[in-house]
Formats: C-alpha cells, sequence, structure tokens
C-alpha cells in the first residue's frame, strides 16, 4: 500500500503558503437578506515539509483559520496560520522541527499544540481547537493570535467539540488523557455564559482511547470510549502510539449533569467507532440516545497508512465528519436507569436540533475513492441533495437559522467547493428547504482553501 504523504501533498490536500485579505469578491447570485456574519473555518496547513514523510500524517498540519465574511450583499476572506509555538519555532528555523505523533516534545518545542481541527465561539471568544491540548484564542475581526486560552490555569485539555447548550448558554466540554499522555483519564466540564469555569471534574476510565466527541443533552453527558486505544508502552516500543483493538470492546459512560462525577456510570457497548455525535437528547423512556457517523472501525489510523478493511478493499482517505467504511447514521442509547447501552439501526427519525428528538440534518457525503461530491439529507434516498462535478469537493456545511422566529431547519447552508478544474474554490450558499435548487449565492475565492475539518459561524451581533 503506498505511504499516505503523496496523497496529502497533492490536490486540494496540499497546503498553501498565502494569508489573504479580500474584500468584495464576486458573487454570482445574490447574498440572502438577513445573513451577516462570518463563517469560520479550520484545518491542517503545514508552512513547511515534513522532515520525515513517512512519520507526517494529514492531522499534524500547524492550524488555519479562514474567515468568510457575508453583510449588506458583500463577501470578504481573510486566512491567518494560528500562531502556535510550533509555527513560531519552525518558522524562526525556516524548516520543519517536529516529527510524527507527539515529535514537539522531542524537539523542544513546548507542547501547546496546533489548534487544527475545530472553532468554538463563546463569551465573546474565538477559540481555534484540536484534539488533546489547551485552545489557542483569536481575534475574530483579525484572526490575529491572542495565545493559549488556559482558563485561569483550571483546565489541562480541551477536545475540539465542545457543546453549547441553547438554553442555559454554558458551554459543556470535556478532555482524554487528562493525566498526563496516553493517560486513562478524562475530564469534563462547563463554562458559563461569560467563559468562567463553573464545574471541572477528572474521573478514571476502562482504558485509554481517543475519544474526539461526546454527546450532551438537556440532563445527561454520555461519553462513547470506543476501542481506538492509546498506549504510552507501545509508542515508546515504536508502535503506534493508537491502535484499533476491537477485542476490548466498546463502554459508555453516563452522568447527569446536575450531580457530576458522582452519578457517573459505566456500560459496555458492540465494539464500533464514531468520530462524531450529530445529536443527542432524552426520551419519554428515560433513554438517552445520540445519533453518530458510525464505522465498523476508524477510517486511518496514525502513522499515515491506510488501513485496509477485513474484506480488503481500501476505506480511502478519512471522512472528517467520521463516516468510514461501512459508516451511517446509527444510534447509541443507553438507560438513565441502568439498562446496559447497546448499538442499534437507525430509528427513523431523522436528527433535530441540540438535546432534542431530532428533525432535520444535512451533511457532505462521499462514495468509496471520492471525497464529498455531494450535499444531502439523511433517509431522503436522494431526492434532495446538491451534487458538485466529478473531481470537486464539499466542506461540512454550516446551518444558519432564517431568522431568530424561523421554523426548525429553515435557514441556510454554507459550504466550501473545491473546483478542481479551475484550481481554485469557492463559498456556496443554499437554501436548506431546497438544497436541489443549488447555491442561492457562489462566492468565487481567488485561491485555494485546503480541505479541512470544521467551521462555525459567528453572527454579525454576536
Amino acid at each position: 500500500m503506498e505511504d499516505a504523504q503523496p496523497f496529502f501533498a497533492s490536490g486540494n490536500y496540499a497546503p498553501i503558503a498565502t494569508e489573504h485579505d479580500v474584500t468584495d469578491l464576486p458573487i454570482r447570485g445574490e447574498i440572502p437578506h438577513g445573513l451577516r456574519g462570518t463563517l469560520f473555518r479550520n484545518g491542517p496547513n503545514p508552512q513547511s515539509a515534513a522532515p520525515d514523510p513517512a512519520a507526517h500524517h494529514w492531522f499534524l498540519g500547524d492550524g488555519m483559520v479562514h474567515g468568510f465574511t457575508l453583510g449588506e450583499g458583500r463577501a470578504s476572506w481573510r486566512n491567518r496560520w494560528v500562531r502556535t509555538d510550533k509555527f513560531l519555532a519552525e518558522r524562526a528555523a525556516g524548516r520543519a522541527l517536529s516529527i510524527g505523533f507527539g515529535g514537539a516534545r522531542e524537539t523542544g518545542i513546548p507542547d501547546t499544540g496546533l489548534a487544527n481541527t475545530s472553532l468554538v465561539h463563546h463569551a465573546g471568544r474565538l477559540l481555534a481547537l484540536e484534539e488533546a491540548h489547551l485552545p489557542w484564542a483569536l481575534d475574530p475581526a483579525t484572526l490575529e493570535t491572542r495565545g493559549v486560552e488556559d482558563f485561569g490555569g483550571q483546565i489541562r485539555r480541551f477536545t475540539a467539540h465542545p457543546k453549547a447548550d441553547p438554553a442555559t448558554g454554558e458551554l459543556v466540554f470535556f478532555g482524554y488523557s487528562t493525566a498526563g499522555p496516553l493517560s486513562a483519564e478524562m475530564a469534563w466540564g462547563t463554562l458559563s455564559p461569560a467563559g468562567a469555569v463553573t464545574r471541572h471534574e477528572r474521573f478514571p476510565v476502562p482504558f485509554c482511547a481517543m475519544v474526539h466527541d461526546f454527546a450532551v443533552t438537556e440532563r445527561h453527558v454520555l461519553f462513547p470510549l470506543m476501542p481506538l486505544t492509546g498506549s504510552l508502552p507501545r509508542a515508546m516500543r515504536g508502535g503506534p502510539a493508537f491502535a484499533w483493538e476491537p477485542e476490548l470492546g466498546g463502554h459508555v459512560g453516563l452522568l447527569r449533569r446536575a450531580d457530576g462525577v458522582a452519578s457517573l456510570r459505566w456500560f459496555r457497548a458492540e465494539a464500533c467507532y464514531a468520530f462524531h455525535v450529530l445529536n443527542a437528547w432524552e426520551d419519554a423512556a428515560g433513554r438517552v440516545l445520540a445519533d453518530v457517523m458510525e464505522s465498523r472501525r476508524p477510517a486511518a489510523l496514525p502513522p499515515c497508512r491506510w488501513q485496509p478493511e477485513p474484506e480488503g478493499g481500501d476505506p480511502g482517505p478519512p471522512d472528517p465528519l467520521g463516516a468510514g467504511p461501512g459508516g451511517g447514521h446509527g444510534c447509541l442509547p443507553a438507560r438513565a436507569a441502568g439498562r446496559p447501552a447497546r448499538r442499534v439501526p437507525p430509528d427513523g427519525r431523522p436528527p433535530r436540533r441540540p438535546a432534542q428528538p431530532p428533525r432535520r440534518l444535512y451533511g457532505p457525503v462521499a462514495r468509496r475513492g471520492a471525497r464529498h461530491p455531494r450535499l444531502v439529507r439523511p433517509g431522503d434516498r436522494g431526492r434532495r441533495h446538491f451534487t458538485v462535478p466529478a473531481g470537486d469537493a464539499l466542506s461540512e456545511a454550516v446551518f444558519v437559522p432564517r431568522s431568530a422566529a424561523a421554523e426548525e431547519g429553515d435557514g441556510w447552508l454554507m459550504t466550501v467547493a473545491w473546483r478542481a478544474t479551475e484550481g481554485r474554490s469557492e463559498l456556496l450558499v443554499l437554501d436548506s428547504q431546497d438544497v436541489a435548487a443549488g447555491p442561492v449565492a457562489t462566492v468565487a475565492l481567488p485561491g485555494r482553501v485546503p480541505h479541512g475539518f470544521h467551521g462555525t459561524w459567528v453572527p454579525a451581533d454576536g
């Protein structure tokens, strides 16, 4: 099997070397009235070629944040690298210094992360996030790096997917390996609407695992501990820091938000993997359910060789939405009353707003060997979708309500399209009620936005 480095250095995976500040971009169609704010996107964009291509992985690129500001019928684009300790050290040296996973510690660079995965806007702060470090704060207007956000020294780790509670205004977060590298301990907590730490609790887990995402409902928090295990002894022996060990099975941790870790209970689950949780809610029977993008195993593991399926097929590049080979819309339920958790097929209910039974979801999907050519609503059997030409690709779609009073699911979907033939990108705005009609507005960009991971919308008055 070929090494993955050439793949990550080619096409729209390849990094760009330019930071842009472009206003009054060309627009086909019309930016919807009332759509005023900025779409922020984050992803890996290494500033220097890896010193050891065999040890490089897409996940190791320096974070680059793109901001697309819309308002009054106009659009602008700004992008900046996050000036992490690693980025600044390598810029000063004029070459890449970090080597593979954990390489920052080996080269003496402060281990403060890459800030390359996701973003959250909370309490007036724009935070660039990644897997296992504290966030980096950015200026929302200029994207200037302000520094590591350590929350007054109260928090050690903060993953890429905190959850905003729309009812309370709290931000619920978690972290793993909080007792040290690849340790069997996790933590969870909350930030107040003003950004103060109001709860932070650590707790042991059955084994160290890559827990990329979690689920939050009105009264509960659910931690999916799947057997993508971390092992420091294995890594020190020259093996992978993370490896797939399905024989360990899965575990689901469930706690009540009001009672915290004192209420934490663990249930056994089948071995599967879900990078991302779509939504979670509590039903009338007292169950806590979470919709996830499930796969039989992780689509790709570091180091950067694709993991073959048992049948011998190649799952292809990793899907940022977690829909790897065999992936689909799954449901992980657990009873607060204590019944063991188990994985069940989709129950037919389409997804919905946070912490409530689902009604609507859109997301990019890919066929084997392709990357996200279609934006589709699961369960619609292809009747409501938007597809780009062969070779093109779409980013994760971000939803923006049409207005504060709009019905659920009524609004706009924004996605960045890679136009392979032209070698550039476009920002697309689609009506969520009729995605098959295509974009209502297409913003032409003078360059590329490399494939990345996640984004968030911040309204102009937010």
